[in-house]
């Protein structure tokens, strides 16, 4: 299968009807392993990634850390997308090319946001020209332009409502809203961008995946969830261990996880 021919696939996801249920992976493993159990798509948590190398999320120092990790999950029989944070620069030249190598590796998709590390947005204008610059670079990749309007409470649903029609100008192939959780903003956001597939971000405790689903949303990401999760359960683990309690029965052996590697590994 060409790039092309997988680029419009993982595109097709966001049109069957349902949610694109997207869960996000920080290392090769997690990735493989969620691949191994049959998800059609796969992204990248940045979060996850800076975590892994010892970095701090969301301030543009996990370009080749992110860069090397694409390249090796790009090999697996997965379609992949991946979190750049903003970019890792405001320069347009600079994104293009990191979108070009990316695309060429195997890439279908990545995740621009436009929120700072002060908690501010970046200028519409200069994130149109990100955006702009992406897409001539790989005009098959698929540009899901993230909005933090709901993740740094900086405008609302006026303030998305503006940014999404100037994404989808710009050549954006979908909005990310993460934080948003109103029913009626996300009603008026699927109907009122003529096609543009809308993400958001699953929240426990919140809106279900079926209400999502009811609502038009078009995918549905686990964002740093599953990496959390597993912290959590590695800690639990040890703690069970230290207090003589019980560790879960059904985990992956290690026979498992080495045909993981076998499969997916490097030279695969």
């Amino acid at each position: 299968m060409t790039y092309a021919q997988r680029a419009e696939q993982f595109r097709a996801l966001h049109r069957t009807g349902e949610p694109l249920l997207l869960p996000n992976a920080w290392d090769h493993a997690s990735a493989a392993a969620l691949a191994h159990a049959g998800f059609p798509a796969i992204g990248t948590t940045s979060l996850g990634v800076a975590a892994a190398a010892g970095k701090a999320d969301a301030t543009g120092g996990t370009r080749e850390e992110t860069l090397n990790l694409a390249r090796g999950l790009a090999r697996l029989p997965v379609l992949v997308t991946v979190d750049i944070e903003g970019g890792f620069s405001d320069r347009p030249g600079e994104v293009a090319a990191l979108a070009a190598e990316l695309a060429g590796a195997g890439v279908v998709g990545v995740n621009i946001e436009d929120g700072r590390p002060d908690g501010t947005l970046t200028d519409a204008v200069l994130q149109c020209e990100l955006i702009r610059a992406v897409k001539e670079a790989a005009p098959d990749l698929f540009v899901n332009a993230r909005t933090d309007t709901y993740w740094l409470r900086a405008g609302g649903a006026g303030e998305t409502e503006r940014r999404a029609a100037d994404y989808q100008l710009a050549g954006a192939d979908g909005l990310f809203v993460p934080g948003l959780q109103d029913e009626k903003v996300i009603t008026g956001l699927v109907e009122g961008m003529a096609g543009l597939p809308l993400n958001i971000l699953y929240a426990p405790g919140a809106l279900t995946f079926e209400r999502l689903a009811e609502l038009g949303v078009c995918r549905v990401s686990s964002g740093s969830l599953l990496f959390r999760a597993a912290l959590h359960g590695a800690v639990e683990a040890a703690r069970a261990i230290a207090r003589g309690g019980a560790v879960p029965q059904d985990l992956p052996s290690y026979a498992d996880a080495q045909a993981l590697s076998a499969a997916y590994g490097e030279e695969a």
